[in-house]
């Protein structure tokens, strides 16, 4: 290589792109970075056959790094401005957050046009898939399963509200929402519409965002955010881990009902055993019920009524007795193509809004 009489090479080799240690002014200093090369090669450049699953702003692939570890590779979709800030609110939120409960982040790629985050990988897929998709042979979730399923939640939402400082509502708790390992461990994931909530307030008034179905009746109509809103979201999906049903359809009991709205009829008819999941084989009835009230506490239209998840963790571990003299009807959405309220007996309330399942920030253009 010949260099001028300044010192300055002649030939110029081209350098790589830096890679960027911050993006829109948040530090990525504690974040692993993966090159665009590194993740083709894992996910043998994005084939098919590697595909786990979609989210709300890109596709998911499985990849194998160099050192053999497997991990799940989250894509944004290109143009998704609204993507871009989840793929910043993902980092912001979990890059230090270590739970047995919680999907771990390996690190990001941040090159060029590329905004892709990589995930610890698991094994089981979504709760969504092993619960409500098609029934495969090899997964039979039966109530031990079921009850982790729920316990391993119920700690992650505790430590997020809790334990963190500041504290971290998630806003989009639903079966799609939670992996499960090779055990049936829960991890809950997907941390894109999570609000950050300082121990000085009492609520946040933003935008609705999450999955119709799963929305507090507070924060579906007012936009009043809270912890108890994740508590809510939670409280319906202990109604679908035991009773195989989802709750975005609106065609449960004799008069096409909500799945909440179907469970609370039947407990007040003395029923509720027959929610039951009925491939979920034998349980225990006693202890099956127990985890039903524990929704509908969760699930109470007032969110002053609702528990803490701390709370909900030893009603489930039967630490804290139930008193069921102050359950009341939950509130609930009914979809009637109509947003007024509606007035039902006893203290709830009954909030008309869309029941259909897809994310409320996926219907806004992007």
């Amino acid at each position: 290589m010949s260099c001028g009489c300044f010192g300055a090479s002649t030939l110029k080799k081209k350098s790589p792109s830096p890679t960027p240690n911050e993006i829109d002014g948040y530090p990525l200093d504690n974040v692993r970075h993966f090159s665009d090369k590194e993740l083709r090669l894992a996910t043998d450049n994005y084939h098919p056959r590697y595909k786990i699953g979609r989210g709300g702003f890109g596709i998911v692939y499985k990849g194998i790094l160099k050192d053999g570890r497997q991990v799940a590779v989250k894509t944004l979709s290109a143009g998704s401005r609204q993507g871009v800030r989840e793929f910043l609110t993902e980092i912001k939120t979990i890059s230090n957050v270590k739970h047995p409960n919680l999907v771990e982040l390996v690190g990001c790629c941040v090159q060029g046009p590329n905004r892709i985050l990589v995930y610890e990988y698991v094994e089981n897929n979504s709760l969504d898939r092993a619960l409500l998709g098609t029934r495969s042979i090899n997964i039979r979730l039966d109530w031990r399963k079921r009850s982790i399923i729920c316990m391993g939640t119920a700690r992650g939402l505790a430590f997020l509200h809790e334990e963190l400082v500041p504290h971290i509502v998630h806003r989009d708790i639903k079966a799609s929402n939670i992996l499960l390992d090779t055990d049936f461990n829960p991890k809950i994931g997907d941390f894109g519409l999570a609000k950050l909530f300082p121990d000085d307030i009492t609520h946040i008034s933003t935008r609705i965002a999450g999955t119709t179905g799963y929305l507090a009746p507070e924060y579906a109509i007012g936009g009043q955010l809270t912890l108890k809103a994740d508590v809510y979201s939670f409280g319906v999906l202990i109604l679908e881990i035991v009773s195989g049903r989802s709750s975005s359809r609106t065609n449960w009991g004799d008069s096409y009902k909500l799945l909440l709205e179907w469970a609370w009829q039947l407990h007040e008819e003395g029923k509720l055993v027959e929610l039951v999941d009925p491939e979920m084989g034998e349980f225990p009835e006693e202890e099956v019920i127990r985890y039903m009230k524990v929704a509908f506490f969760c699930t109470q239209a007032a969110a002053s009524r609702r528990p803490m998840m701390s709370q909900v963790v030893d009603m489930l571990s039967k630490k804290t007795k139930l008193n069921e003299k102050q359950l009341t009807a939950p509130g609930f959405f009914q979809d009637s193509g109509e947003s007024s309220l509606k007035k039902s007996s006893g203290e709830s309330t009954s909030y008309q809004f869309s029941s259909t399942p897809a994310s409320i920030t996926q219907v806004n253009p992007r």
